[in-house]
């Protein structure tokens, strides 16, 4: 069955049957068996974890999880219960989660973690509770929901005969971010903060207010919540903006503990409930500010900055069960690792290693998270904070590798225009030869602020085993090597990744087993817009996918899910076009020879179809060879389907083997 439904596949791609790898190499039908672990939770007395357990349902052609159970050791590793996000109960006694239940939907349910394993379910809500959160006590969990409201606009519509069939009403929108890629329309309304008690009953909203309330944090007597929001006037206005709140449980009385400038969020409060934690920074115009953690009082007085002069985003607080400081992971040169900063503002590294490491949660000095590199797919671990040294307690996929071999990845540092240091990596088939001469592609990233990092990629691993030598890199703007180089691309974005990018491709080039006839370029959303920056600016690729692209500022700023790239430029057009359009890929389309496939979601909102349309019908207009496929069921990207992650692969090396340098090898 499973090699059927990839046979299909490749002949619906043009892709010959002759090309798939041998089977000691990774194949793509195998994507199918592949799994992803998420989120453990470890329990309070620290001899169990709970965590998802994501996999591919073949017939639905959609990712399930299911939550699994096992001991801290690895052991008795089982399934659990079907729903997502389990939190422990603080006495370890019982499991909330959220999953589909009645009426409908999705409600919150809590699971008994003795040897009856009796379910309730707590709610019977119309919209989707998140970020559950247990009280200290174990009574009362508290959860965002969406409150809606609707229109106020009354029209004297006349009544509709007796059988008439009208149309229906029109959708009536005011606001300004009024739609959300994954999601469509909003629903007007805000999110707000919910307890509900852990024996059931109805959700009480404790806070108030046109505004969002970001993931509730009980602070430790169990009588305050704290979060993030923009509780101002017009907030829909305002650009990188937030502070932190507390919100008294029964009276609703909102306090406001932060007044910077600037976004601040992920309240963390200390165990002894006397210090909270948080990250934040300045406000900026700078296209890119790597966040600073910071400390105050649980009042919200004498805050002050702690993660020195690290220069990266603290993520995933975790406070010191001493109240010493706070443990966090950042990514740095395309690694993720775990660092600590004390409250008196020392920061040290914790764990090291060319790896991107996940942590979820300490209990009782151990850390439990996901970890993941060049050649181990990403798995549930744990480590001792006083001898980091991680025990792998998963193996989710070593059915699929187990008698496969990857392709080796090589760490490079090349030097750009203006003297500046790129890192990449090259992504080597299976049993390369240096004496042979191999396809290239560029794989580049999207966000623009992004960074790819060291973790494994099925994807790269099956371009690899199908001969290609692959290369991706973290060109200027990417995250993880600080502010300066995040910012670098303040309106300049795309020319200046672009020398960036062809430096990578030249120092692999200059190995000598690159095939230059057969060298290929690909990316999607910000990786789009390069690809189509490219090859409006240079003839040396055989062929290129700008997958799910911007093609034109003017058009896209206006169409794109939300208002914040009206700021990403010096001017807004109506005052000055010039600069949208020098930057516009559209605007170089003449110069365009590269055979250029589109690959883009008809659902996308955040780089809507019409972009894809626009560089299509333009290029299509030159005789230039193209290819427009448009992939249903898709939001942003074109991947997020089982089945469309394989035509996504396979449609790229298609198109990809119909040219070397200058000739369609099919004619």
């Amino acid at each position: 069955m499973r090699f059927r439904f990839a046979t299909a596949l490749v002949a619906l791609s043009g892709a010959s049957l002759s090309a798939q790898a041998p089977s000691n190499k990774i194949t793509l039908d195998q994507y199918l068996e592949w799994e992803t672990v998420q989120a453990p939770r470890i329990s309070p007395d620290g001899k169990q974890i709970v965590y998802g357990r994501r996999w591919v349902d073949k017939i639905n052609d959609r990712w399930e999880t299911t939550q699994w159970i096992m001991n801290t050791d690895g052991s008795r590793n089982r399934s659990l219960l079907t729903g997502s996000s389990p939190e422990w109960s603080p006495d370890g006694t019982r499991i909330a989660y959220t999953g589909r239940g009645e009426p409908g939907g999705s409600q919150v349910f809590v699971r008994w973690m003795d040897a009856e394993g009796s379910v309730s379910q707590l709610t019977r809500v119309t919209q989707a509770p998140s970020n559950l959160q247990w009280s200290p006590d174990g009574k009362w969990i508290a959860f965002n929901m969406q409150v809606p409201t609707k229109e106020q606009w009354s029209i004297p519509m006349p009544a509709a005969p007796t059988g008439a069939k009208w149309t229906e009403a029109p959708r009536v929108v005011t606001q300004l971010d009024y739609r959300q890629d994954g999601q469509g329309f909003t629903t007007p309304g805000s999110n707000h903060i919910f307890v509900v008690s852990a024996d059931g009953g109805s959700p009480r909203q404790v806070t108030s207010g046109d505004w969002d309330h970001g993931t509730p944090q009980w602070m430790p007597d169990g009588k305050t919540i704290v979060f993030s929001a923009n509780r101002v006037p017009e907030a829909e206005y305002t650009w990188r903006q937030s502070d932190i709140y507390a919100v008294d449980v029964m009276g609703g009385t909102i306090r406001q503990l932060t007044r910077r400038n600037g976004p601040d969020g992920s309240p963390t409060p200390s165990p002894d409930g006397r210090l909270i934690a948080y990250t934040g920074y300045d406000s900026t115009r700078a296209s890119w500010k790597d966040s600073e953690l910071y400390i105050m009082n649980a009042d919200g007085s004498n805050p002050r900055q702690i993660s020195g002069t690290l220069d990266r985003s603290p993520q995933a607080l975790v406070w010191a069960p001493d109240n010493s400081g706070v443990y966090f992971t950042a990514e740095n040169e395309g690694s993720r690792n775990m660092y600590f900063a004390s409250v008196g503002g020392q920061v040290k590294q914790v764990t090291t290693g060319k790896h991107v490491l996940s942590v979820e949660e300490i209990r009782n000095g151990t850390g439990v998270g996901i970890l993941t590199s060049a050649t181990q797919p990403g798995d549930i671990v744990t480590f001792s904070l006083s001898n980091p040294k991680f025990t792998q307690l998963t193996s989710v996929n070593d059915d699929v590798l187990t008698g496969k071999k990857v392709g080796e990845q090589e760490e490079i540092w090349y030097t750009s225009v203006g003297g500046l240091k790129i890192q990449g990596w090259i992504v080597k088939p299976p049993d390369f030869d240096r004496s042979k001469k191999y396809p290239l592609m560029l794989e580049i990233h999207g966000g623009p602020h992004s960074m790819y990092n060291v973790g494994f990629n099925f994807a790269r691993q099956n371009h690899a085993a199908e001969g290609y030598v692959l290369l991706y890199t973290n060109p200027r703007g990417s995250t993880g090597y600080g502010s300066k180089f995040g910012n670098e691309i303040m309106n300049a974005y795309p020319d200046k990744d672009f020398d960036d990018l062809m430096a990578g491709v030249d120092t692999v080039v200059n190995r000598g087993y690159i095939d230059t006839k057969r060298m290929y370029v690909f990316g999607c959303s910000g990786g789009g817009v390069l690809t189509a920056w490219i090859v409006g600016h240079t003839d040396r690729f055989a062929a290129a996918s700008s997958n799910c692209p911007v093609i034109n500022w003017l058009s896209f700023v206006g169409t794109t899910d939300g208002p914040s790239w009206y700021r990403n430029f010096a001017r807004p057009f109506w005052e000055d076009p010039s600069e949208h359009l020098k930057r516009s890929p559209i605007m170089y389309v003449g110069n365009v020879k590269t055979p250029t496939m589109l690959m883009t979601g008809v659902q996308d909102l955040r780089t809507p179809m019409p972009q894809t349309e626009e560089f299509y019908e333009a290029l299509k207009f030159r005789k230039v060879p193209t290819a427009m496929i448009r992939f249903n069921e898709e939001w942003h990207g074109t991947s997020s389907k089982p089945s469309n992650y394989l035509r996504t692969q396979l449609y790229l090396r298609s198109w990809f083997e119909r040219w070397s340098h200058g000739a369609n090898t099919t004619q």
